[in-house]
């Protein structure tokens, strides 16, 4: 029998945030399925959900950079009329930057943070609508709207979930789905000593616990939030932003240049 709350797909559900939401969707009633490269890990996890909250938990093994074995899972996504819930949320960052990077790690880097939210996103979008319900979770980041902080390749893989997520939340809204971006800053995760950083050099008011994050996520996501950034205190500071970029649209596409860029011609002598 399948839960009466429907199935959520969760990808990187192995460790860190991922395994944090598979912890709280079990306890919430959902059946899962739980995606990542590391299969010890995910059997390991899937028993102890089984366990403590009685749901059915499937093992989907995959590793997102490989196009075959994504294939798979947006296959599965598209397909699987259990499915309520998506929540993409597998990333990867750099040791470096674009410039000592080398070129098959920046391709991995897109394939993963870009390709696979991107299909998984489109497979599950389309199959909601259909069905008239569902929602979409993408784990985005704070560094989506600070690229000058740190490398801006990792970066603008997170700008683009943000912009991929608030573009489907005005498509699809209308349509009972619902499209939520989660933009953490640090969290203490494995994320970090795998790019080859130190979470302990950041100030310790700066880092939160996996589990806060994810509470406060999905409190967001109850809430009908589009956007929801659990470290930021003062939402008029995101409202101040959204409203700065909407006012800014009108101004954006024009027939004549700007006055501003204007050449203005030299004077015959």
């Amino acid at each position: 029998m399948s839960s009466s709350k429907g199935t959520a797909l969760i990808t990187g559900a192995s460790t860190g945030i991922g395994a944090v939401y598979a912890d709280r969707l079990a306890r919430r009633g959902h059946d899962l399925i739980l995606v990542a490269r590391d299969v010890a890990r995910l059997e390991a996890l899937a028993a102890r959900l089984r366990d403590s909250s009685g749901v059915r938990v499937e093992v989907l093994p995959a590793d997102l950079a490989d196009r075959a074995q994504l294939a798979r899972v947006v296959d599965r996504v598209a397909t699987d009329e259990t499915l309520e819930l998506l929540v993409n949320n597998a990333g990867i960052s750099l040791e470096g930057t674009l410039i000592d990077t080398p070129e098959a790690t920046i391709e991995r880097l897109l394939d993963v943070n870009v390709r696979a939210p991107a299909l998984l996103a489109g497979a599950a979008v389309r199959a909601f609508a259909a069905r008239g319900r569902g929602g979409i979770i993408n784990l985005s980041s704070v560094l989506a709207l600070a690229p000058e902080m740190f490398d801006g390749t990792y970066s603008g893989t997170k700008a683009f979930v943000l912009n991929l997520s608030q573009g489907l939340a005005k498509e699809v809204g209308d349509k009972g789905v619902r499209v939520q971006a989660v933009l953490p800053g640090a969290v203490r995760t494995e994320i970090w000593a795998r790019s080859g950083k130190d979470v302990d050099a950041f100030p310790a008011d700066w880092v939160m616990e996996a589990g806060d994050l994810v509470d406060a996520a999905l409190l967001g996501f109850d809430r009908g939030e589009t956007v929801t950034i659990p470290p930021l205190a003062d939402e008029a500071q995101w409202e101040a932003l959204q409203a700065a970029r909407a006012a800014l649209g009108p101004n954006l596409s024009r027939r004549e240049v700007a006055p501003r860029y204007r050449q203005t011609a030299a004077t015959p002598v």
